[in-house]
């Protein structure tokens, strides 16, 4: 499979959206679906409520939840690495990632109910204190949507190309 040669697109995007963010939703992927006790307990739990989690088995219908979630990580993962890769046109590109923003705006949303218990400021603002699942469900969520609306604004595409280029 030839790819199409991406030089329109800032080496920015193309970093971020053809390796880091696959690599990351990958590694998402791995972890929803290859050690689901363990993602669950890092995704809600304190330390010490987390660590007797991990030893459980969670129920079945929480499992399929996980499996599911590990697979719209791996379609997420494909999307951009092969889909984004495949094309230079900007079109593509915009509608791609306009769908992935509303995707991220969902899953920013799913972590309502743990503002709700731990606060809002604690899940979607006190950044400092994130662990490593915190950092992965909300931060890194949020550098994706500022590059995909970055993206979608033309910025960093320069003067003359801002909204234009190959649009097959």
């Amino acid at each position: 499979m030839a790819w199409a040669d991406l030089s329109t697109i800032p080496l920015v995007y193309r970093l971020f959206f053809l390796y880091i963010e696959p690599l990351s939703a990958l590694a998402g992927s791995c972890y929803a679906g290859g050690r689901p006790a363990h993602y669950l307990a890092d995704l809600t739990a304190s330390p010490s409520a987390a660590a007797l989690t991990r030893t459980l088995t969670p129920p079945t219908a929480t499992l399929i939840s996980l499996y599911q979630l590990s697979n719209l990580y791996l379609l997420f993962m494909l999307n951009e690495a092969l889909v984004l890769r495949s094309t230079a046109s900007l079109r593509t590109w915009r509608v791609l990632l306009f769908c992935l923003l509303v995707a991220d705006l969902g899953h920013l949303s799913t972590m309502i109910p743990l503002a709700l218990e731990k606060g809002w400021a604690e899940v979607f603002g006190r950044f400092w204190a994130w662990d490593a699942m915190m950092w992965g469900s909300v931060g890194f969520v949020y550098a994706g949507a500022s590059m995909r609306t970055a993206f979608l604004l033309g910025l960093g595409f320069g003067k003359d190309a801002k909204g234009k280029g190959k649009e097959e």
